[in-house]
């Protein structure tokens, strides 16, 4: 090639013209190098990793002079890219014209067996809504009568309890083969009597269930100070929200008769006899026997007459109710503290024509979903998590940076970050906001994971005229004081980590804290990572430290709020690989190799909910594509982008994709509380998928895989 004089010579000339295309990710010395030999023709077959903003197209093409192929698998990155190209297409297609996405969070009937109590009991009957309702019950309802905390599990004896009061509300007779089939597998498992705390307590707003028979939350926990080991500021943020307003319902115990028709009494094993507080065994010396006796001694004092520090309690629940209600109507963002929280105001006397109520029920209508006959009320939404992901797992898939989906995206999710104190300032009073919430409003309860993944997006973006420097400032150092004494992250408080709660009588789902775990302890050394930090900074130390402690023996790490090994195995790789930790360490190697030996024979990775309440069945299961990705995601970030096990995931994605980009799903790989309340999020099963295929097809480019 031949030069002008006073030209600079091919190469610099060639840079130069790239370098002011991505001016924003200036390029290393060894893409430039790969580019010249390109460009000269010295070499063939070679590739470059250029940032997401120099892709010139917005959807992944090889580029000329480049192979894309990998030994032995003809054909797979072309498939690849085609697979890229459809899911993106279908998330374009599906963005709201705000700039965000949003898809169902399914869980299990309850949530919307509750709402039809809700409304009966304020006295808000709607025989057609009921109708809905009831469809929406019976068509989950198990060939056996029972109902299931998730697709495929077995029957749950409190999820069938409500199921069927539910309809009998609805008109159901108790003689319909449904009730019939329910009402055997209930008697089977002891009676109604053996249901769960929650489960006790809707009956017993209708005179089904003795309140002497449920465990007491006394009203004066509300005003004990934040250092006392009982304070509602030591329980998460969920169970805190539902406890306050649960406080008031027991404290005046409102009772809604019902017509004969609806009662449930046939469902007791000895109906006229008072349940124990608990039905389980309990060992000689325990904290649950103690606090089983508290109890005993709580309710003796209930029965006097209320002094000045019961009433001064009362006053300050009230208060607390009515400031923490969002002015959308929303409480604490999920179901629980929704519903409870209407319930204790209608038992302090306020009607359903109070501001707070009505609001509070519209807030509960936004998250119904209303298909074909049925209605179902979700237990939240999550449309900030959808948005977050969804585009990162575009970008990541190579979608081209300036895609107006993307910049929209980005621009909504600037406009939701929470700049106003929450619950977790009382554990961290001199912290600044900034964080993310889970859903469109929430303002005092931003969440960690949220914000890790909304920062990971947004740091790409910086650039743009929306997204201020505080904005990315705030955000990171909300999260970094987040941080416990532990080293690792939870998420939504901090050092929220007393146990000893999860042994009260009213904690039997066991989620009355929220305690470091390694998920999410992982997804914040991912977002550090892309900010620049290392492996040798303090902080980051502290991380790996706390996640070496919780490795299991055989490699996998738990994971916290998504089923399970997997979910938290592959999470913490990805952290790990970020901050530049060693991978070839011998802990990594074990959690690498955890997940090769776990692969199924069809070339996915599956996982029960049962793994939580067993272990031995860590990684057993059904293959799903959103698992698979997030094993996939695993072993990339290990550096394992040309072992056979990534090889034959990302061959089970492409061959389970449907038509229009999606990928179907029916198991349940999102947690909400570990062995009680399963999530299945409608959009991991695409998402992942996108994401995985995406970093594999990246990462294949970026090393020049030849024929």
């Amino acid at each position: 090639m031949l030069k002008k004089k006073g030209a600079p010579d091919a190469e610099h000339a060639l840079i130069f013209m790239l370098s002011n295309r991505v001016r924003q990710f200036p390029l290393r010395q060894e893409q430039r190098d790969v580019l010249m030999d390109i460009t000269l023709g010295r070499k063939k077959n070679r590739t470059i990793d250029l940032p997401f903003t120099a892709k010139p197209a917005a959807m992944p093409r090889k580029v000329k002079g480049m192979s894309l192929s990998i030994p032995g698998h003809h054909g797979l990155m072309e498939r690849v890219a085609e697979a890229l190209r459809k899911t993106q297409a279908y998330y374009v297609s599906q963005q709201h014209t705000d700039g965000y996405w949003r898809y169902e969070l399914e869980s299990n009937v309850t949530i919307t067996a509750e709402y039809l109590m809700l409304l009966r009991f304020l006295g808000l009957e709607d025989r057609e809504r009921d109708r809905k309702m009831a469809n929406h019950i019976l068509k989950n309802q198990r060939t056996d009568g029972t109902w299931s905390i998730y697709w495929g599990g077995k029957g749950d004896i409190s999820t069938t309890a409500e199921a069927y009061f539910a309809l009998k509300l609805a008109g159901f007779s108790s003689e319909e083969p449904a009730l019939r089939k329910a009402r055997a597998f209930i008697h089977e498992k002891g009676g109604v009597e053996t249901s769960r705390v929650f489960t006790r307590i809707f009956l017993a707003l209708f005179g089904e269930f003795d309140w002497r028979a449920i465990p007491s939350i006394p009203v004066e926990i509300n005003i004990l100070p934040a250092w006392f080991p009982i304070s509602i500021y030591n329980f998460s943020s969920w169970a805190r929200s539902t406890i306050v307003p649960l406080s008031m319902i027991l404290a005046r115990r409102p009772v809604r008769p019902l017509p004969e028709s609806a009662r449930i009494q046939e469902l007791y094993k000895e109906p006229y006899k008072v349940p124990p507080v608990t039905t389980q065994r309990l060992s000689l010396f325990s904290w649950k026997r103690f606090f089983i006796i508290l109890d005993r001694m709580i309710k003796s004092m209930e029965a006097i007459p209320a002094g000045p520090l019961r009433k001064r309690a009362l006053q300050a629940t009230e208060r607390w109710l009515f400031e923490h209600q969002e002015p959308t109507g929303d409480w604490g963002g999920i179901q629980p503290a929704m519903v409870n929280s209407i319930i204790a105001l209608s038992a302090m006397g306020y009607d359903v024509s109070n501001g707070a109520i009505k609001k509070g029920l519209d807030a509960l209508e936004r998250f119904t979903i209303e298909r074909d006959d049925e209605i179902v009320l979700q237990s939240c939404i999550s449309p900030v998590w959808d948005t977050a992901l969804t585009a990162l797992a575009m970008l990541y898939s190579g979608m081209e940076r300036e895609h107006r989906s993307l910049v929209s995206a980005c621009s909504w999710l600037t406009s939701k970050q929470i700049f106003q104190k929450g619950d977790w300032s009382i554990k961290r009073p001199h912290l600044r906001p900034g964080g993310w919430a889970f859903e469109f409003e929430n303002s005092r309860y931003p969440d960690v994971d949220d914000t890790a993944v909304v920062l990971m997006l947004l740091n790409r973006y910086e650039d743009k005229e929306f997204i201020k420097p505080e904005n990315m400032e705030s955000g990171l150092r909300w999260i970094l004081g987040m941080q416990g004494k532990d080293g690792g992250w939870g998420a939504f408080d901090v050092d929220n980590n007393m146990r000893i709660l999860n042994q009260l009588p009213f904690g039997d789902l066991e989620a009355m804290i929220d305690p470091s775990t390694p998920d999410l302890t992982g997804r914040v050394l991912e977002l550090l990572g892309l900010v620049g930090y290392r492996a040798n900074n303090g902080i980051v130390r502290g991380a790996i430290e706390f996640l070496k402690r919780k490795q299991e023996e055989s490699g996998p790490w738990w994971g916290r709020w998504g089923v399970n090994y997997i979910y938290g195995t592959s999470a913490v790789l990805v952290g790990l690989g970020a901050v530049g930790e060693d991978m070839s360490g011998p802990y990594v190697k074990r959690a690498v190799k955890w997940l090769k030996d776990n692969q199924h024979l069809d070339g996915g990775w599956g996982e029960c909910c049962e793994s939580y309440e067993d272990p031995t069945l860590k990684c057993c299961g059904t293959s799903t594509p959103s698992q698979t990705a997030w094993a996939i995601l695993g072993l990339l970030a290990a550096g394992e982008g040309m072992c056979e096990e990534v090889i034959k995931g990302v061959s089970y994605l492409l061959k389970r994709q449907s038509a229009d980009g999606t990928w179907d799903e029916q198991g349940f790989t999102g947690t909400g509380f570990p062995k009680y309340f399963m999530i299945r999020y409608h959009n991991y099963r695409n998402c992942f998928p996108l994401m995985a295929l995406g970093r594999f097809y990246s990462q294949h480019v970026s090393r020049g895989t030849r024929k």
